[in-house]
């Protein structure tokens, strides 16, 4: 079973999303410094395109990003440990995530959005893997 149909269950796709908003949320509030100041700023602007806007973008990009994050789960499985496999991997897990968002990112016509991502790209692939390990955890609760 893929990553992506963990979603297709209703009853753990709303509880999936809802702890993956807690897990951005807690990511973007944990920043500081300057680079914090520019995260929860841009974080700000994309919540404030309109109500439930981080809800449904989570829902539009975690069957494409469950998918890109696949192989390496799966790895992880043949291991016996995918949670930990998957946090051993941050780097490679980010870049699966990043990749998703990059052709995300290029598709929308929200110039907010676009804005708000074009000015971060760089600096957030850190931010994205240091939230693997707790996005595995997050998986891992549904996975099993």
């Amino acid at each position: 079973m893929g990553l992506s149909q963990l979603f297709q269950e209703p009853e753990k796709k709303a509880s999936l999303v809802a702890d993956l908003i807690s897990l951005m949320d807690e990511q973007v509030s944990g920043k500081g410094g300057i680079g914090g100041i520019g995260l929860k700023a841009a974080y700000s602007a994309v919540k404030g395109v309109k109500p439930g806007y981080i809800q449904g973008a989570i829902e539009r990009l975690i069957p494409e990003a469950f998918d890109a994050l696949d192989p390496i789960w799966d790895e992880g499985v043949q291991k016996g440990e995918p949670v930990e496999y998957l946090s051993q991997n941050s780097s490679r897990s980010a870049d699966a995530v990043l990749s998703v968002t990059d052709a995300r990112i290029e598709k929308t016509d929200n110039g907010v959005v676009r804005g708000a991502y074009s000015k971060l790209r760089k600096s957030i692939k850190g931010d994205v893997e240091g939230a693997i390990p707790d996005l595995a955890k997050i998986i891992g609760k549904y996975a099993s």
